[in-house]
This record gives C-alpha cells, structure tokens and sequence, in this order.
C-alpha cells in the first residue's frame, strides 16, 4: 500500500518539480478524506498540481474556474424543462465528479463561495428541495490568490474550516527551475500520465488511514496544542475541536505514506503547519501575525509529553 502511495508521490513529481513535501501533503489529506486548499501567486503551479494528482490517482476530475460572476446554479447545476417530456429535467453541474479543482476561487462573490459548504461537509448537494449525493470518493482542491490582489474576496471563516488543510507552493529553487525550464511542456505531461491506482485502491487507503494507531499520549499533546491556541492573548479564536479531528487524521494518513501503523510525534508535527496555519489568527500591537508563523510558534512552545 505505501508502494503506490509513494509511486503517486514520485510521478506528480516529475510534473511539479522540487515540491516533494506540498505533494506528499496534498496526497495526506486526501488519505484523510480532507480537502486542499492551495494559496500562491498565479503561475507557480497550483492547477498544473491539481490536474497531475487527478490523473496519477485515475480520478473523474472537473475544474471549475471561479470569476467574479459566477453563480452558484453554474456549480452545483439546474433544472431545464423539457418541451418534448413537458417536464423539468436536472442537468447535474460540474461539482459532480470525484475531484473538483475550484480555480482561483476567491475571485468569486461569498455567495458563489458558499455553494461549495454543504458539498465539501457532507458530500451531497440540496438544489430545488431534493438533496443528491455526490460521488465518493469527493476531494476538493482550491486555489486561491493572494487576497491582496485586485478582485478578490477574503474566504469567510466558515468557508476556511472546510478545508483540512492549506499549503504554500513557492517558487522553485535554481536546479528544479532549470529542469522546469528546459523541459517539456507541463500540460503535455500530464496528458500523457497514467493511473497508478484504482479508485478502489484509493477507498481501501482512506480506509487503513483512518485505522492507524494514536496513542493516548499522543491525544494529550493534541490537547495541549488545541489549549494553548485557546489561551494565547495574541490569538483572535484558538482552534476547534474539529481542527483537532483534523490533526489527528492528517498525522495518520502522514503515517500511513511512511508505511507506519501507529502516529508518532513527528507525524503531529508535519501536519500541524498545514492544518493550522489558516484557522490561526493573531493580532498584536505590531499588526497581524500571519498563521504560518503563529502554528511554527505553536510547535516551538508546546512540549510533546
């Protein structure tokens, strides 16, 4: 099971260069049933990751590009009627696949945004008093701009907390710049991946994932982090429980890649960052502390039991 997790790994990076640890936790919080939300300037490869891990994992994949008139029936779809059957037929929307990239989403209004809550909380959708579920598995990957770019609309709270996860690509270094460079064209690459897995390889590591082992030690130091965010003075709200039920499942879908049965302190610790980072919000004299730096301080000031 670690082999093809980690064959995935390796081929989304041959299209996404030097990036092996965003790969690695973008596939950890699919393990965990979670969804990914990356926030990076345009151009550094946020869709291109998304389309390559939709055909290294052999899923049905749609983007959706998110604009500032967008509506929510565009996403979720709309009932037609028909002259020939003189009644109304639904014509499911684009969130009807396995893996939806929403691109750029928040150069959408909030009320576009929203359309997505019940889809990525319960994994179903209600449109015109019928509720349809989606297919499983239901992955999300979002990518979003700087917000203080033009036309863009802050992501509410709310909207944040759905995600499990939020990471950071970057520029590439010099040596995976280079390659990136002098190579082929990324999207002829990633037409030309093939499936490493089947989707019912995928369900079976969702479901090993949620069986890894954690320690009632190890529930203790997730307490204690979830504590202290509750008490920092700096810190606008500390984090929920479910941000805690998130930490627990990104540490042992980090475990299960390294083919481990049981969470250590070093999986908590990997995750962390990416798990917290946007539900984290601090202010202080000196302004705003951006969340990266508020769960790097988290990790530095909570002791592992």
């Amino acid at each position: 099971m670690s082999n093809l997790i980690h064959s995935v790994i390796d081929q989304v990076g041959t299209v996404i260069l030097g990036k092996s640890t965003q790969i690695r936790l973008a596939i950890a919080c699919l393990l965990a049933r979670g969804h990914l939300l990356i926030e990076d300037l345009p151009g550094v490869g946020k869709t291109t990751l998304a389309h390559a891990i939709a055909k290294s994992l052999g899923l049905d994949f749609h983007r959706i590009q998110f604009t500032s008139d967008l509506l929510p029936a565009d996403i979720l779809g709309v009932s037609v009627f028909d002259m020939t059957t003189r009644t109304f037929a639904f014509h499911p929307g684009p969130v009807f696949a396995q893996l939806i990239l929403a691109d750029e989403i928040n150069r959408a209004t909030p009320k576009t945004q929203s359309a997505l809550l019940e889809a990525m909380e319960e994994h179903q959708v209600t449109i015109e008093g019928a509720t349809r579920r989606l297919p499983e598995p239901f992955f999300v990957i979002a990518t979003q701009n700087p917000s203080h770019q033009i036309g863009t609309f802050d992501l509410p709270e709310s909207q944040l907390d759905r995600f499990l996860m939020r990471i950071h690509l970057g520029y590439p270094d010099a040596t995976a710049e280079r390659a990136l460079l002098a190579g082929a064209e990324r999207r002829t690459m990633i037409d030309d991946l093939p499936a490493c897995m089947q989707v019912e390889d995928l369900r079976q590591m969702q479901s090993a994932a949620r069986a890894v082992f954690v320690s009632a030690a190890l529930i203790d130091y997730v307490q204690a982090l979830l504590a202290h965010t509750r008490q920092a003075a700096e810190l606008v709200n500390g984090l929920s429980p479910r941000a805690g039920l998130a930490l627990l499942n990104g540490a042992r879908a980090w475990a299960l890649i390294d083919g481990r049965a049981q969470v250590e302190p070093e999986d908590i610790q990997a995750v962390l960052p990416s798990v917290a980072g946007h539900r984290l919000h601090g202010q202080t004299l000196g302004g705003v502390i951006p969340g990266q730096e508020l769960a790097e301080r988290l990790l530095a000031e909570v002791a592992i039991p």
